[in-house]
């Protein structure tokens, strides 16, 4: 197994690519015309903000995921996303129920530091990150050393953070201004049971 990019207070195990360029290509238009994408309405500060990122929300049953006040009911999984889903969990051993989907339109679009801790999620279950697209950065923050980490997510690429990680470090995407194509990044996690819509 690859090294712990973190060494403690939680595992953060990146396995390169898992996809060659020529899935990971068609993965990546499939997926871009395939899905209904929506863009994300946030409240910050009072104010409404439409997100360059869009999103997508599958799963095992209409799970009911809601971030910055608005609910989403995941849809049943397509041929293309239950192909990724199975070679994940074949590579990791775990078994995901569902998968946040993100589309960057480009480097310019990043995503701030957060943890994936909704109360919504298996407390217990990891999460398995799928890039597909141009390289980009991506950080850890310790949430109490400020001590950081960072790793370059190639095409076709695996990360996978187990429970514990989000407990004591922060992620983040940064912008990359010199990237110009638009990247997918699906995360798959496991719903508690209670969930669904």
């Amino acid at each position: 197994m690859p090294d712990n990019l973190l060494g403690r207070h939680g595992m953060a195990i990146y396995h390169g690519p898992i996809f060659g360029v020529e899935d990971s290509s068609r993965l990546f238009d499939a997926l871009s015309q395939g899905l209904a994408w929506q863009q994300d309405e946030l409240f910050i500060y009072g104010r409404k903000w439409i997100t360059e990122r869009r999103t997508a929300w599958h799963g095992d049953l209409p799970y009911a995921y809601t971030y910055s006040r608005q609910t989403r009911s995941a849809l049943p999984w397509t041929e293309d996303l239950s192909h990724i889903k199975a070679l994940v969990e074949a590579v990791t051993g775990e078994s995901f129920n569902s998968c946040l989907l993100n589309h960057y339109p480009s480097g310019k679009v990043g995503m701030g530091w957060h943890s994936d801790d909704e109360a919504t999620l298996d407390s217990e279950a990891s999460i398995a990150s799928v890039s597909l697209g141009p390289d980009r950065r991506f950080l850890f923050k310790h949430k109490r050393t400020s001590e950081k980490v960072e790793v370059l997510l190639e095409n076709g690429s695996l990360l996978v953070m187990d429970a514990e990680s989000q407990r004591h470090w922060l992620h983040s995407l940064p912008k990359m201004a010199k990237v110009f194509d638009p990247r997918i990044n699906l995360t798959f996690r496991r719903m508690l049971p209670g969930t669904v819509g």
